[in-house]
Order: C-alpha cells, then structure tokens, then sequence
C-alpha cells in the first residue's frame, strides 16, 4: 500500500513538473494571463470605488475586490500523454497542481498592483503563506474543471468557446465583486454552490486588513478540497474516453 502511494505521488509530481516545464518556454504567457484580472482591479474596481455603488461594509470597495481577482480563468488545453503508464488520476493531479504556477504569477501581479492603488495588504508571514495555499487549491480545481470540459467537447473550438461560455457565469455568480447578501434568493443559491465563492471568501478573510469570512476559513478550505478532490474523480473517469 506504501509502495503505491508513494508511486502514485512521484507520478503526480512528475507530470506536475513536465507540465510547469511547458509554460517556462514562454514565460510571457504567465504574464499575459494576468492581464484580464488586473484590468478588473484597475478599471472596474476603480470606477465603483469612486461611485460608491456596491455596499461593502467598513471594508473599501477595492480592497472587498482585490481578492476576488485572482483566480484562474485561462481554461487551459488538453494534453493527452497516452504513452505514460501512470494512473489516469495522477496525470490530471499533476496537470491540476502544475495550473498553480499561473495562479501564483497571477497573484504577485495583484499583490503589487494593490500596494500601488491603496489596497491594506495583510502582510504577515500566516496570511500570505494562506494565500499562496488557497491560490494552488483553487488553480488545481478550475484547471480540473476546465480539463473535464475538455474531455466532454474532444476539439479545441468547441473547448475554446464554451469556456469563454462559462468564465463569466462563474465569476458573476460568486462574491468577487459584490457581497451574496445583495444578490437575488435565486442567485444566492447558485453563489454557495460556487467553489470560486470559498475561494474569494479564504483569500478576501486571509489578504487584506479587515476582511472576514462569511463561512469561515476552514469551511472555505474544506469546500475547496472536496470540490477539487471530486472533480479530480471526475476527470480521471473522464480522460481515457479521449485515446
């Protein structure tokens, strides 16, 4: 049992570490994804600051914003890798943890941006390492995600377009930019059953000076690693239909 474990591990951290190797050949891309979110920060999150149009609270609109932000809409493509003997699990484990280098990219881009508008960082050595911690788990389980559609669609147009499809959806539905409490009933509902929802929520209660969490940091966490250990399931169900 120990053998297997420990094989399955070298497994995940193998394909993990091929896929990283990928984006390190054009480091370019890891800055060009973070171009939407920033916009968001410097556009959007700019112009309702100054409105006061969203009720945040003793909480500034942009610093309620910031963490919202960063999280990995770039839904990536389908590598098939049918030579390899590892377990189909392992492959999209590894393809889930190695998504964690862009998100990363994207939040040090954020980070910096939010000291130069104003943003009331929460420096400390706990908070930022729960950062970078929910920042991996939450690029793990949309790059999960975003694997799953690719395995349903089978060609990169169809892929392509019902990402873009569902990016948006996924960010209106959560608490990135508004707080749930002014939503609709029916929008409620879909908000808390949004994973990006625990992650905004870990990252606003973790990143900024005065953010709390509506649902707490451990439930925010668990949801985060149920979700992603059940789409991980998934997708390894999902990959072999695509040899």
């Amino acid at each position: 049992m120990l053998t297997a474990a420990y094989n399955f591990t070298t497994d995940t951290i193998t394909i993990a570490e091929l896929e990283a190797r990928k984006l390190h050949h054009d480091f370019t891309e890891l800055l060009t994804r973070a171009v939407q979110p920033a916009l968001w920060l410097l556009i959007f999150g700019e112009v309702l600051a100054q409105i006061r149009a969203i009720p945040t609270g003793q909480l500034p609109y942009l610093d309620f914003m910031t963490p919202g932000v960063i999280w990995e809409r770039d839904l990536g493509i389908l590598h098939k890798m049918l030579a390899s003997p590892a377990p189909r699990s392992a492959l999209v484990l590894g393809k889930a943890l190695s998504a964690s280098e862009r998100g990363l990219s994207q939040a040090v881009i954020i980070y910096g941006l939010a000291v130069l508008i104003g943003v009331h960082i929460n420096w400390s050595i706990v908070s930022v390492l729960g950062v970078l911690f929910v920042v991996i788990l939450g690029s793990a389980l949309f790059s999960t995600f975003s694997l799953i559609i690719a395995c349903l669609v089978r060609t990169r147009e169809r892929f392509m377009g019902v990402g873009q499809l569902l990016t948006m959806p996924l960010f209106f539905a959560s608490n990135a930019i508004y707080p749930i409490s002014i939503m609709p009933f029916w929008l409620q509902a879909i908000s808390r059953g949004n994973p990006l929802t625990y992650e905004v929520d870990a990252l606003r209660y973790l990143m900024v000076i005065g953010g709390t969490s509506v649902y707490g940091i451990l439930v925010d966490i668990a949801a985060l690693m149920v979700s992603t250990a059940i789409l991980v399931l998934i997708a390894a169900r999902l990959y072999p239909r695509v040899i």
